[in-house]
């Protein structure tokens, strides 16, 4: 990659990592489901004439939204809903890390519906994946405890981004990356309005303080409208396998704002995790195999 590839995925980790950050700001005051719906409506809003002036258009039937309604429940609704849900439990730095794991529930996912092979890198990387999630729960916690739950919370919203890849790559191919996170984006503002309509009573809640109000908006413009089009820009110059670098730099960011500004510690156990599952990552992706054949071709 060149140096403005290089420039837009550390862009991109530190849009996506402060996420996590922001999103633990808000939800001091605001329960997960608001923030949800928040974030996919207003950045569907500042989307829209990004979407018009590129000259796109909205589907004209019901049939043809339907692969977007899918898509937003899957990329959208579930991963953001769940990550929330967990950050009211667990750091921002150990929900940044969890998320690492959303390449390596997608192989499966992919592996399992006969949509991508699976090779013994990436076997090697799952496996790798699994022990740095196990590395990060620990032993010193009961099982049924807290932290047990906000991981597996974390889990369940990588593994909706899993199938959100399977869903895209069969239902959404060709489909322009704009009007496909634009769409995707409305049809989930529809779906939240929805469940915050049947499960909260907005009107109930304490009007929010400054701070929470600059976190949802950086969230939703900076965290997914902006965020969107950094990770295409990046698709589209570097190509898919670039992305998964972005996943390792995440964690570093989050990381990083969390003890920062938020006060969180930062333990042995979610570094030596981070690093086991981005091991993982560079397995799958193929690098690291590439560079121990490098470097056992230079020894020999």
């Amino acid at each position: 990659m060149d140096r403005t590839e290089w420039g837009l995925l550390v862009l991109l980790s530190v849009l996506w990592g402060g996420t996590f950050f922001l999103a633990g700001i808000a939800l001091k005051e605001l329960p997960p489901l608001i923030i949800v719906l928040v974030r996919v409506t207003l950045a569907a809003l500042f989307l829209l004439p990004v979407f018009w002036f590129y000259g796109h258009r909205l589907p004209k039937s019901a049939k043809l939204w339907m692969p977007f309604f899918v898509m937003g429940l899957l990329n959208n609704v579930v991963p953001f809903y769940f990550q929330f849900a967990a950050q009211t439990i667990i750091t921002v730095g150990l929900i940044s890390i969890i998320n690492a794991m959303t390449p390596l529930f997608t192989i499966i996912i992919l592996a399992s519906f006969g949509d991508e092979k699976l090779t013994l890198n990436r076997v090697a990387g799952v496996v790798l994946g699994l022990v740095g999630v196990a590395v990060l729960r620990g032993i010193e916690d009961p099982l049924d405890g807290p932290q047990t739950l906000g991981i597996g919370l974390g889990l369940v919203a990588a593994l909706g981004y899993g199938f959100a890849a399977l869903w895209g790559r069969r239902h959404l191919a060709g489909v322009p990356p704009l009007k496909s996170a634009t769409c995707q984006l409305m049809c989930s503002s529809v779906i939240m309005m929805f469940v915050v309509g049947i499960f909260e009573r907005p009107s109930a809640l304490e009007v929010p303080s400054l701070n929470v109000w600059l976190s949802v908006i950086g969230l939703t413009l900076f965290g997914t409208a902006l965020a969107y089009i950094v990770f295409f820009q990046i698709l589209v110059r570097a190509g898919p396998s670039n992305l998964v670098l972005a996943t390792l730099l995440i964690p570093v960011t989050a990381l990083f704002l969390g003890n920062a500004f938020l006060d969180e510690a930062i333990y042995a156990k979610e570094i030596a995790g981070a690093l086991i599952i981005g091991t993982g990552l560079l397995f799958i992706d193929g690098r690291a195999p590439k560079a121990v054949r490098r470097k056992l071709s230079s020894l020999l």
